[in-house]
């Protein structure tokens, strides 16, 4: 079995969020099973490992954390189109993944580099159970005043489920000590998917943490899918004019600096997310 193994959001290996990849994970060697994608994903440790087989108008495409199978991943998306684009060259692509179809669009930016542009499911946003707010809060260690009003706390919907929380100031963001089992429980029980932990900088620009206990891990360092939430939950409740794009920084505060640029249209079609995507050694 042929792991391939990318970063994402990054055009610099040691940057950005690792993801694996298997191409043709119908044919190498033989049709991967649940449990043997499972336990190739705990092998391969990184917060996802993406498994695509051949479909007729594009890719069938599972995803799965070293603890579980998630409906959709951003970052691991980005690395399984550029690494498609790698062996067939740039173009449209369709993905059908367990939370719908997403086409993705890979090119060569201005330097040469590849990068993917994938287009979120319709997002939805939905309120945040008052009991809910006050257990994640205090698993993560975090009081009301650490919140930013401005950013009230909402679920975020784009392919998966997010907890979306604003911080009031950067201190606060970078501060990410959290009871992981209490946090992972709530989130098992909610269905969340990332507690998404954000910071606006700018109208446009934000720095965020993606706390990833239900995958394994203590935190996402690029996550795609979130950024597409984020997207569509600021659309929603009017905190930015769209068309509008996003500059999000992730992975800072973990020294896996990446860059995921969100495009907002106006209405309420997918989200698009774009990064570069390269290959680790």
């Amino acid at each position: 079995m042929t792991v391939l193994r990318y970063a994402a959001f990054t055009r610099d290996p040691a940057a950005g969020n690792p993801a694996g990849v298997v191409l043709d994970a119908d044919t190498e060697p033989g049709a991967l099973t649940d449990a043997q994608m499972l336990a190739i994903a705990a092998e391969v440790g990184y917060s996802e490992t993406a498994f695509l087989t051949r479909a007729t108008d594009g890719y069938t495409v599972r995803y799965f954390s070293p603890k579980a199978e998630v409906p959709f991943c951003g970052h691991a998306t980005i690395a399984s189109a550029v690494a498609v684009a790698e062996r067939t060259g740039p173009g449209p692509l369709l993905f059908h993944t367990l939370a719908g179809e997403i086409p993705v669009v890979t090119s060569r930016d201005a330097d040469g580099q590849l990068t993917a542009t994938l287009t979120s499911v319709p997002p939805t946003v939905a309120e945040v159970p008052a009991p809910d707010l006050a257990e994640a809060l205090a698993a993560l260690g975090w009081s009301p005043d650490d919140l930013d009003p401005a950013l009230p706390p909402r679920i975020g919907f784009a392919g998966a489920r997010h907890l979306i929380l604003a911080a009031a100031t950067r201190d606060r963001l970078a501060d990410l000590d959290y009871d992981f089992d209490r946090l992972r429980n709530l989130m098992l029980w909610r269905d969340w998917t990332t507690v998404k932990l954000v910071w606006r900088e700018s109208e446009t620009g934000f720095h965020v943490r993606d706390a990833f206990p239900v995958g394994g891990v203590v935190e996402d360092p690029a996550t795609g899918a979130s950024a597409a939430a984020l997207g569509g939950y600021l659309r929603e409740l009017g905190l930015v004019r769209p068309p509008v794009r996003l500059s999000v920084l992730q992975g800072e505060d973990l020294g896996r600096p990446g860059h995921l640029t969100v495009d907002i249209p106006e209405g309420t079609g997918g989200i698009q997310v774009t990064g570069n995507a390269i290959r680790m050694t």
